[in-house]
């Protein structure tokens, strides 16, 4: 059995999913006497894989593969998966690798489980346990073809250190030109990604007006978290569309979600139930998202947020 991770890169530099991906491969590799193949491409780095018990690293440089292409991504991918033996290809719960599931499944005429939470068991094929129903449930599902895909959920194994040694090798594809071009990617600059994030600072409509958005950023910065916002205060113009989670948004599978002024629409929960730990302030104690909270403080943000962030900060420069 050989085990094949895509790991995913963003300008070069491993996404903390990738590590998340190579620690879930090696538990499952290990219990399997089994080793541990990556795919990258354009990495600066792809030794710090084996940091997390990567046996081997493909880093691909063509230039064709600085930006993602399903079509030239998925060739890559499947013709390394069948080069290199594997019969298990685990991917993360980015857009992009959700994306290229759908397409490898075909390619690789293999089951595919996404939202995985825990390792397989091999009792009747590939057994699999997997959040469903907008992460309101469990069900375990059972993958009988030969390959199997499994679609990690964010967060949902963590990042645990195995040192190997490692042999990396820079490999070069024939790949025939992009049916798209990317032309520019305009991103800002020094904020934490709602994907990349392990803490998330949300604000709702309670905010009152664009003005008091300075609550929501002066305590991201402090816990160097991601901001975000809900569905109305996006629709407001508030805030930016990419900023709004949720359901009909982006999805939350962060460590620690706090939701400011924020009432909890179903929608809205059901985007963020996968997130580990929720804390709500509102000033309303009949809001439902007390209700699918882990925390929860009834009171005023004007009031509760500055003292928070001021809390923080004393607890950082005592700690430092």
């Amino acid at each position: 059995m050989g085990i094949l991770i895509f790991a995913e890169t963003y300008k070069g530099e491993f996404k903390k999913d990738s590590y998340e991906l190579a620690s879930y491969a090696y538990e499952i590799a290990s219990e399997k006497g089994s080793s541990v193949t990556a795919i990258c491409f354009n990495a600066v780095n792809p030794e710090s894989l084996s940091n997390y018990g990567v046996n081997k690293i493909i880093n691909c440089s063509n230039e064709e593969l600085k930006d993602f292409d399903v079509t030239i991504y998925s060739d890559c991918i499947s013709e390394t998966f069948a080069s290199e033996n594997s019969n298990i290809l685990i991917l993360s719960s980015s857009s992009n690798s959700k994306y290229l599931g759908g397409v490898l499944a075909i390619k690789l005429n293999a089951g595919y489980a996404t939202n995985v939470i825990s390792k397989p068991s091999f009792s009747n094929g590939l057994c699999l346990k997997r959040n469903t129903f907008t992460n309101k449930a469990f069900e375990n599902v059972n993958i009988l073809t030969e390959n199997s895909i499994i679609g990690l959920s964010k967060n949902s194994f963590g990042l645990k250190e195995n040192n190997v040694r490692s042999d990396i090798e820079d490999k070069k594809f024939d790949i025939d030109s992009a049916a798209n071009k990317v032309t520019s990617i305009e991103k800002m600059s020094n904020k934490v990604t709602i994907a990349d994030a392990d803490i998330v600072v949300s604000g709702g409509r309670g905010l009152k007006g664009p003005e008091n958005w300075n609550l929501i950023e002066d305590l991201a910065e402090v816990l160097g978290a991601a901001t975000a916002c809900s569905k109305p205060v996006s629709d407001l113009g508030w805030r930016p569309h990419s900023e709004h989670v949720g359901q009909t948004g982006k999805p939350v599978s962060s460590n620690l979600y706090i939701a400011i002024g924020i009432s909890g629409a179903i929608q809205h929960l059901a985007g963020v139930n996968s997130s580990k730990t929720k804390v709500v302030i509102n000033t309303d104690p009949d809001a439902p998202f007390f209700k699918a909270a882990d925390y929860g403080i009834v009171g005023d943000a004007f009031d509760v947020v500055p003292k928070l962030i001021q809390k923080l900060k004393d607890f950082k420069s005592t700690n430092n």
